[in-house]
């Protein structure tokens, strides 16, 4: 019998969905963008602004993925994936990263914004014409925060820490290199200010001693 197939629900660091075998440290949602009858993607890719990143255990609830008209299943290899794609801590079941997120927006910003603020702050930061946007660097790429992502060699995604970009990869990160040729910003600026203001993401294990919760 030939192994099953991946389902198409891993996301990168430019937001697309991808099926490879591989589930990631992180699950969560853009409203419901599949058919549970074939569990398949429809043609959209969200349904909602509110964009985030869940824990993938929750109370010990277990989900058949993709299986039910409700919330798509999506899956992140770590939470600087999930920020550079443009989504969110959950404030069901990661209110303390959730909290601790909107606080550091709030540093930032000097107002301490509600869900849907912060939402729609990052719709507009996300996405350009439907697609990926990419920002302007606002510093030399070795000061930006820990866990924000940049693009460097040939549309390549790197996460940075210690001053250091290091490579995505489907199943974690390459060895680094010095970030200084980084064509652009993947993270939407309000999560990197809220990186820089003190936010700490959930990074995969193969960054080694970088920030993590």
């Amino acid at each position: 019998m030939s192994a099953q197939r991946p389902l198409q629900n891993r996301v990168t660091p430019f937001g697309t969905i991808v099926a490879i075998p591989q589930r990631g440290m992180l699950t969560g949602n853009r409203g419901i963008i599949h058919d549970p009858a074939t569990r398949t993607l429809l043609n959209r890719r969200w349904t909602s602004k509110a964009w985030i990143a869940c824990s993938c255990d929750y109370r010990g609830r277990r989900r058949e993925v993709m299986a039910t008209r409700s919330w798509t299943e999506l899956f992140f290899l770590d939470e600087a994936t999930a920020l550079a794609a443009g989504h969110r801590p959950c404030f069901l079941c990661r209110r303390q990263a959730a909290e601790a997120f909107q606080q550091a927006w709030g540093r930032a910003t000097g107002h301490a914004p509600s869900a849907r603020e912060m939402d729609s702050a990052l719709h507009r930061e996300r996405l350009a014409d439907g697609q990926k946007r990419v920002h302007p660097l606002p510093c030399p790429p070795d000061e930006l925060p820990e866990g924000s992502m940049v693009v460097i060699e040939a549309d390549r995604a790197y996460t940075i820490a210690g001053g250091l970009g290091f490579a995505w990869g489907m199943d974690g990160y390459g060895e680094p290199i010095d970030p200084q040729h980084a064509q652009g910003l993947l993270t939407p600026p309000s999560t990197v200010a809220a990186l820089r203001a003190g936010y700490r993401p959930e990074l995969h294990p193969t960054l080694g001693g970088t920030a993590r919760r």
